[in-house]
């Protein structure tokens, strides 16, 4: 994998992330998201799930987080990430996971929503944010920092989101304004129950509008089609659940649930 995959560039304080942006052909302003990839990267696997969420009716930002480190991709991947692989891939990625401080995540996601809301391709206002494996922890962060500009989030087999860390995600939840909607694996050695019941605690205490399902028999990362991790029963069930939060956050704007306008 050595072509580019990323088309936009978001200017940050710390430098410029690449970024790939996805939208109807026809030109007109969407209602956007803010899609957070999962450690693997901007792939073309992720290009299609942006692809996807656009023909929904979106204007579709999927940034590099780890730009820092250099542009995507940051390796080279297999055309199909197998258990094998996995170790090598994370130890090689552990020193760019490692760096993305909160306040890292805080100064990069207020870029993102503020190059989304000057961008003639979406509709202004707040946005929608989902993120996939440790991108949902940073949908997340983005939700509880920047409350008067996020209006719906969605994480997807989550990693770590509610461990027992000063600076764990979840300790956000009493700032979020946004509806919530995570889909957890029960397979999953980094998320376990004690974390899925905290997160839910956290929720609720705070009064958010949330919603977390477990889909029995997935594994981490059952939305990744180019992993062995992939369900498809799982990812079909992601999809009606992110499609229908996305109709609900934006009324009247035909977001379709089959992921095709």
């Amino acid at each position: 994998m050595t072509a580019s995959l990323t088309n936009a560039a978001v200017p940050t304080p710390d430098g410029t992330a690449d970024a790939y942006l996805a939208h109807p052909g026809d030109g007109g302003p969407y209602p956007a998201v803010l899609m957070y990839m999962d450690a693997f990267g901007i792939r073309p696997h992720l290009v299609a799930m942006a692809d996807r969420l656009a023909a929904a009716g979106c204007t579709v930002l999927v940034p590099n987080v780890l730009y820092r480190q250099g542009p995507a991709p940051l390796l080279d991947l297999p055309e199909r990430i197998d258990t094998a692989a996995r170790p090598d891939l994370f130890e090689r990625l552990g020193p760019a996971l490692r760096a993305l401080t909160p306040d890292a995540v805080r100064r990069d996601a207020g870029a993102c929503l503020d190059w989304l809301a000057a961008s003639p391709l979406t509709t202004g206002g707040p946005v929608a944010v989902t993120g996939y494996c440790f991108g949902a922890g940073l949908a997340l962060r983005t939700a509880g920092g920047f409350p008067d500009r996020v209006a719906a989030v969605a994480g997807f087999h989550g990693a770590r989101l509610a461990t027992e860390a000063e600076d764990s995600p979840h300790r956000l939840a009493d700032r979020i304004t946004a509806e919530v909607y995570f889909g957890h694996a029960d397979q999953d050695a980094s998320l376990p129950p004690e974390q899925i019941d905290r997160l839910d605690a956290a929720l609720a205490r705070a009064g958010v509008r949330y919603r977390t399902e477990v889909y029995r028999g997935a594994r981490h990362g059952f939305t990744q089609a180019d992993t062995v991790a992939y369900d498809p029963a799982a990812d079909a069930r992601h999809w009606r659940a992110l499609l229908g939060l996305l109709d609900r956050t934006f009324p009247g704007r035909g977001i379709d649930g089959d992921g095709a306008r």
